[in-house]
């Protein structure tokens, strides 16, 4: 078994509201050398919470999360040489649009998979 740690990842249109939606997870095993990102932006519920929401621009912020995951740089990516230091840098609160939620843990045997059945549970419901 693998220890992992995972957030979600929140959709905050109007931070002065504090309403979301889960629209993605980022989860982070040190166990498995393993760090990755997977979204789904339900773009009803977005536009039902927020007609005016830059869909496309979330869409880039997720896909930044996901580069910074797999240790891309350049483009205004951070340039951090480990998986720990990379989740650190993705879990640290933000004032923006999208949102790292608190870190939880589990135990699992396949990361990838598990990655997958928390974005079903979290995110795709």
């Amino acid at each position: 078994m693998n220890a992992y740690q995972y957030v979600l990842l929140r959709l905050v249109p109007r931070v002065d509201r504090e309403e979301f939606i889960n629209v993605g997870v980022v989860l982070y095993s040190q166990d498995a050398g393993f760090l990755d990102a997977a979204w789904d932006l339900d773009e009803s519920r977005a536009q039902a919470l927020a007609p005016t929401c830059d869909l496309g621009g979330v869409r880039s912020m997720l896909e930044r999360v996901r580069a910074v995951c797999r240790g891309e740089t350049g483009r205004g990516l951070p340039t951090l040489d480990k998986p720990g230091q990379r989740f650190g840098w993705i879990i640290a609160p933000r004032s923006t649009v999208l949102q790292p939620g608190p870190v939880h843990g589990g135990l699992c045997k396949d990361p990838a998979a598990e990655l997958q059945r928390l974005l079903d549970r979290f995110v795709r419901i």
